[in-house]
């Protein structure tokens, strides 16, 4: 078990963190590899696309030593967005929930795009398309754009977090509603039903 300063935050750590979402680190997100980090679980080399700085920062702010990358994660590919061969698109829809920035518009049964503005070349969508449509092209953007200091990357961070957060907001919705519709009707019982009957009878006398 890793130490961690007693005053440190997971917010304070998942604010160095550049919020691509990519899970490289092997955790669901961001945040949760700062919630592992914060518990002294997790070391502070597990996040590729935040390249030296963000380990940097991580140890000063954990109190510990400047360590390489693990060898046991990917590689990011920096500054590339993912690209849809829109003829392939099968519109399955499979890439849309894993998206943390919604950069891919589309709907099921029909053809998929990606704004690459918003797209941070995290790749989930290309692990999650079944039949291999969707690839990387070189493009910098506003969302994938590499910064060397974390003060230049904190707007970038920023938005992606807060995109993020709307993905999840949504899509929590819609599995919420998808599970209301589909809840097995319950149907009142006799006592129930009887005074209801009772109650409209005596209101109409």
């Amino acid at each position: 078990m890793l130490t961690v300063p007693i005053s440190v935050s997971v917010t304070a750590i998942d604010t160095l963190l550049p919020q691509t979402q990519c899970q490289r680190c092997g955790y669901a997100d961001c945040h949760a590899y700062a919630e592992a980090m914060h518990v002294g679980e997790a070391e502070i080399n597990r996040c590729p696309p935040g390249g030296d700085a963000t380990r940097v920062a991580l140890a000063a702010l954990l109190a510990r030593k400047v360590i390489a990358l693990a060898e046991d994660v990917d590689a990011y590919a920096p500054e590339h967005v993912a690209f849809i061969d829109e003829g392939a698109c099968i519109g399955c829809a499979a890439c849309l929930p894993v998206c943390p920035t919604d950069a891919i518009v589309g709907a099921s049964k029909r053809m998929h795009t990606v704004i690459a503005s918003d797209c941070t070349g995290c790749e989930l969508c290309i692990i999650a398309c079944p039949v291999d449509c969707i690839s990387l092209e070189p493009v910098a953007t506003t969302a994938n754009r590499v910064h060397v200091t974390l003060d230049d990357r904190e707007p970038q961070a920023t938005i992606l977090r807060q995109q993020y957060q709307a993905h999840k907001a949504r899509f929590a919705e819609r599995a919420d509603a998808k599970a209301e519709a589909h809840a097995p009707q319950v149907s009142p019982d006799k006592k129930t039903l009887l005074a209801d009957i009772l109650a409209r009878a005596k209101a109409r006398s």
